[in-house]
């Protein structure tokens, strides 16, 4: 059986992938807001499908790299570390403790926000629009996250390994 080290170690190489995309489609987002305000729903719905289709990844990416991370990786990062939880409340308040996310609160409104997008988008544009700008405004918050968790898992694991 592969030991908590092995599998940690093989899931930060998935979530680089994760984080690699999810910054790729960030750059493509930038370049496009260079030429209009996405933001806004007249342009929006004037969206190129090429363009909609880089919006949409982005929001997938964001929120499988959320999960990744909330589900695949933070628990690991207990286990090696010797830290307890129980349930995923538990979890956070662990990982906020140590700084790998910087709240709760954010976490779960992250959460929150990104839901509401893959629940309700398109019926309210305007509402969506608005979701969509805080997930690609929250880019930094999430890279944080990622760059958090390496560094904690460096405390366990050699930088060679990660």
């Amino acid at each position: 059986m592969t030991n908590t080290k092995e599998v940690l170690i093989k899931r930060f190489v998935k979530l680089k992938k994760h984080y690699i995309a999810l910054s790729d489609y960030k750059q493509l987002i930038n370049d496009l807001l260079q030429g209009k305000n996405i933001y806004h729903s007249e342009v929006f719905e004037k969206l190129e499908p090429l363009d909609r289709a880089v919006l949409d990844a982005y929001l997938k990416r964001f929120a499988s790299m959320q999960d990744f991370l909330g589900a695949k990786i933070f628990p690991l990062l207990l286990d090696i570390s010797g830290l307890t939880a129980n349930k995923m409340t538990e979890t956070l308040f662990v990982m906020e403790r140590e700084e790998v996310i910087d709240s709760l609160e954010t976490w779960i409104e992250l959460r929150e926000v990104r839901n509401e997008l893959e629940h309700d988008y398109p019926e309210e544009l305007n509402q969506a629009l608005k979701d969509l700008r805080y997930c690609i405004d929250h880019f930094s918050t999430m890279e944080s996250y990622y760059i958090n968790a390496k560094t904690f898992a460096k405390r366990f694991i050699s930088d060679e390994e990660l």
